[in-house]
């Protein structure tokens, strides 16, 4: 049980942290002075410990570089200068009315991010389709978890990244993670690895990189990059070769398994190996440790993801999971760690090109009148399915595509995949508006920069991997100067001509979400502010079923309320099945050459996050990690004449990195890793490619060709 959080008390205030969507429990005290302290709190997912970026968080609110008064761009070639938010919000509403009436509703597009509120979500999917009258809205989640929502959508016909509660990953015999480095990026996540170990479960780690997290691990396969889904396909077969499926799981509870069993027959062992560098006898001890557990789990994030068979390499562990009885059976199952703050709720309010509020589908003519009947329009008004993040951003300024784009919290210019060409396109429209709290990047590129409130001065709920919805509590109001993004909205949506049905006000705007996805896949109708505090969370799906309806005692280190574990009776679907569904390993999009010899791939590191707009401007981060850096095996640097903090150069067939050389066997010899927390000429993403998963339209940020070359 987590301890008692009222919304303040002499502790400070009760909030979570902003950035990772493990969304660790913490007090804010502002004292006399108005400085604010960071004091961790026993909340379920950190159970009282944060990481590096957790106690540093307060450190943003006093941040010099925080920007207070808006920017705007007066001639084309001219600097950002201040100016007053008349001015700013005037320049913002006639543009997109000059454009619209030139060029149609579609000339403006929007562009969201994965840590914004429920709250800011929904509204900017309700501003972007009532006001604007755009099908042009997507957000920088599809860069992050669409690949695992895609699968978990036709496996089990419904997407809640975590099914279960994290305090579940502690209790399993045997876990399965693939391409993720929590103890790294999410360190109060490794004390469930740590209290798994320590009751004798087992730790199976995919990841062609030697991390944190695979150090704690009982055994570490390490695949070359881009075959994970081959690897998937071998433990199924080898799990089938045992006689370790469950049978009669797979004929009660789900459908299409003969199938897949006759496609997984393709990946024997040997062959498997050649495919993958895993070796045989790796193999067969990961698919024992796997099936001899009475509760085990499977993992997957982003190293799994982000690559042009994204989906489909989800769907093979998913396969996997299925075979062994896992998803739906207590204590065991499959699960998706979300990456970002608030990656689960911002996909399910609006912000995707395909969705509305609930998870409900754009093409789906009972959810387009719902959600029609709670805006107040004709169902007939609303826009139909837009284009995915990187081919929106791909089509800006050309001549079919958006001449105007308003991006609230992303920044797509370090973030984007082929980055180079990103920026070329936002350069290229006639009206850039972005909302921040610092000049990131995309910002320094706008014609129009409004100063935004930031995660302590603002109230609103966030979604953590769990499905779990909580409060964000303001503790102090923002600096002269600086709006909220509800305000933002609200305002710009009075200019624009629908003075009504944009509130200001968090809770306000959650009442509404409420109705919006009541019925919806996520039904949040039975949650409130109230409920939240009551609980300290709650999980989704939670309809409005009458008070306390869906209340039961809580379960150790779970908490909260709603249904914190799904698919215990049945799945999704209509028929209450799970599906199998058959996939093939196909080489990535780019693979090496006499040209390009080497594989690339990027991640995160503990003292920064995504783009670093953030914790770039911390100092207590950038002095332990002020610069990016490529990791190269010490054969591979032999070979380059490289020694250890040589600048280097990382080049692509889109563009080129530079950074300092860190020497390290952590990497295999063909491979080169480097973060992408950074902009300039060590943006990692100038050199990742932009292939494209056919289903879930997610980048293939995980692997592509490259050259490396010492800079002298």
């Amino acid at each position: 049980m987590s301890e008692t959080a009222p919304a303040s008390d002499d502790r400070g205030t009760a909030t979570h942290c902003p950035y990772c969507a493990l969304q660790c429990g913490m007090w804010l005290r502002r004292d006399t002075s108005g400085a604010v302290t960071v004091r961790p709190r026993d909340f379920p997912t950190n159970r009282g410990g944060l990481c590096q970026k957790g106690w540093s968080a307060a450190d943003l609110l006093t941040s010099e570089r925080r920007l207070t008064t808006p920017l705007v761009r007066r001639t084309p070639d001219g600097p950002l200068v201040e100016a007053g938010w008349e001015e700013a919000l005037a320049r913002v509403a006639q543009g997109i009315g000059d454009i619209q009436r030139r060029a149609g509703k579609d000339a403006v597009a929007v562009f969201g991010g994965g840590g914004l509120t429920n709250e800011k979500a929904y509204l900017l999917g309700k501003f972007a389709r009532a006001v604007l009258g755009t099908s042009n809205i997507d957000y920088n989640g599809r860069f992050c978890m669409s690949s695992a929502a895609a699968a978990g959508l036709r496996a089990f016909g419904l997407d809640r990244g975590m099914p279960f509660p994290l305090a579940d990953v502690g209790r399993a015999e045997a876990l399965l993670l693939v391409g993720a480095n929590p103890a790294e990026t999410m360190p109060p996540f490794a004390q469930y690895l740590e209290a798994q170990r320590a009751a004798g479960g087992s730790l199976v780690v995919v990841d062609p990189r030697r991390t944190p997290t695979t150090e704690r691990a009982t055994l570490h396969l390490r695949p070359s990059p881009g075959t994970d889904l081959a690897l998937a396909n071998g433990l199924f077969h080898i799990a089938v070769a045992e006689g370790l499926t469950d049978e009669r799981y797979a004929a009660d509870r789900t459908l299409g398994f003969s199938e897949v069993r006759k496609k997984v027959a393709e990946y024997w062992p040997e062959r498997v190996e050649r495919i993958t560098g895993v070796a045989v006898g790796d193999q067969y001890r990961a698919v024992r440790l796997l099936a001899g557990a009475r509760r085990a789990i499977v993992l997957t994030a982003r190293g799994a993801e982000q690559h042009s068979n994204g989906t489909d390499t989800v769907s093979a562990f998913i396969n996997l999971a299925l075979a062994l009885g896992l998803p739906g059976t207590p204590g065991s199952g499959y699960a998706c760690l979300t990456g970002q703050g608030n990656g689960q709720g911002g996909r399910e309010h609006g912000q995707k090109a395909d969705q509305l509020p609930g998870y409900r589908r754009i093409d789906d003519a009972a959810a387009r009148e719902h959600i029609a009947e709670v805006w107040g329009m004709s169902a007939d008004a609303l826009p139909g399915p837009g284009r995915s993040a990187y081919e929106l951003l791909d089509s800006l300024g050309t001549q079919e595509g958006p001449k105007s784009l308003l991006i609230f919290g992303s920044n797509p210019a370090v973030s984007a995949p082929n980055a180079r060409r990103v920026v070329e396109r936002l350069r290229s429209l006639e009206l850039l508006v972005v909302s921040d709290l610092v000049l990131s990047e995309t910002a320094e590129l706008a014609d129009v920069v409004l100063p935004t409130a930031q995660w302590a001065e603002e109230d609103g709920t966030m979604t953590n991997l769990e499905g779990r919805v909580l409060r964000r509590r303001r503790v102090q109001d923002p600096p002269d100067g600086v709006r909220t993004d509800l305000e933002v909205l609200a305002d710009l949506s009075g200019r624009l001509g629908h003075p009504a049905g944009f509130s200001a006000e968090p809770e306000e705007v959650f009442e509404e979400l409420r109705r919006a996805s009541r019925g919806g896949p996520a039904d949040y109708s039975g949650i409130t502010y109230e409920r939240i505090e009551a609980h300290d969370g709650v999980f989704w799906p939670c309809p409005d079923t009458g008070a306390g309806a869906t209340d039961r005692p809580a379960e150790d280190g779970e908490d909260g309320d709603g249904t914190p574990r799904m698919f215990l009776g049945a799945f999704a679907h209509a028929d209450g099945r799970a599906r199998f569904v058959p996939v093939d390993h196909r080489p990535a999009a780019e693979e090496p050459d006499e040209t390009y010899p080497l594989y690339f791939t990027t991640g995160r590191i503990t003292q920064h996050y995504q783009s670093g707009a953030q914790t770039r401007r911390i100092p207590a981060l950038t002095a332990q990690v002020p610069e990016p850096f490529v990791e190269i095996h010490p054969d591979l640097a032999t070979r380059h004449g490289i020694t250890a903090g040589d600048r280097v150069r990382v080049v692509s067939r889109r563009g080129t990195a530079e950074a300092a050389a860190r020497i390290t066997s952590s990497v295999p010899p063909d491979t080169l890793f480097m973060p992408f927390h950074w902009g300039g000429k060590g943006r990692a993403n100038s050199v990742v490619g932009d292939a494209l998963d056919p289903v879930s339209r997610m980048p293939e940020f995980k692997v592509c060709a490259v050259r490396l070359e010492r800079l002298s």
